[in-house]
């Protein structure tokens, strides 16, 4: 991969955010030397100066090091073998951690079989690191907290209200009868209560006409 400017369009992987990422990162690489992983590539600064790290891949890894377990939100891949598919999806589900994952495969029944499994907030299918303005991105579990984009990402700055209105004391024609009692129950986002008010109520008249 090509490192180097973030802002050079030929540049396929920029520096850290900061020094504290880049430290942190070059200490995760020592660790999986350290706990036996394979050393199969990079694995050192990148750069005289800068906080730009060697794209890193580790072999024979194991499910228990820290590699493995940790999120390190840097240039380090792991290399782990299995031998079914229901294998992988326990071991990777097998983890405080569920922000994304990705599947590789020619065979789409699998692909949607295994996205449908795994616990993770995001999942791409022969690709990586892949974003739509409206589409939902955020965790499970431990990673992440809510969601971003998308519709799912309004819903931290807006509250939802019950409201229930006796409709019967206030549109006596809804009621074809002294027996008979309505009471319409809305979940609404308090700036469009009234909205969905008015759309509860054709509701209301669609199903008494379809009633009679």
């Amino acid at each position: 991969r090509v490192v180097g400017n973030p802002f050079d369009f030929k540049t396929e992987q920029g520096p850290q955010v900061d020094e504290e990422q880049y430290k942190k990162i070059l200490g995760y690489i020592s660790a999986g030397q350290r706990e036996g992983a394979k050393l199969l590539c990079g694995g050192s600064p990148a750069a005289d100066r800068g906080y730009f790290i060697q794209p890193t891949v580790f072999g024979e890894v194991q499910d228990n090091m820290t590699i493995a377990r940790e999120e390190i939100f840097g240039p380090v891949m792991q290399i782990l073998k299995f031998k079914t598919i229901e294998e992988v999806i326990e071991r990777a589900n097998d983890s405080k951690y569920g922000l994304a994952a990705a599947v590789f495969t020619k065979d789409l029944d699998k692909a949607n079989y295994v996205s449908q499994a795994l616990r993770a907030g995001t999942v791409w299918v022969n690709c990586y690191d892949v974003f739509g303005a409206q589409a939902p991105f955020g965790g499970y579990k431990a990673s992440g907290n809510g969601r971003e984009l998308g519709e799912y990402g309004l819903e931290a700055y807006v509250e939802v209200k019950n409201v229930s209105i006796p409709l019967c004391e206030y549109f006596p024609t809804l009621c074809c009868s002294s027996k008979l009692s309505l009471c319409l129950l809305v979940w609404a986002w308090e700036s469009q209560f009234f909205l969905i008010l008015e759309r509860n109520l054709e509701l209301c008249f669609l199903h008494r006409q379809n009633s009679v």
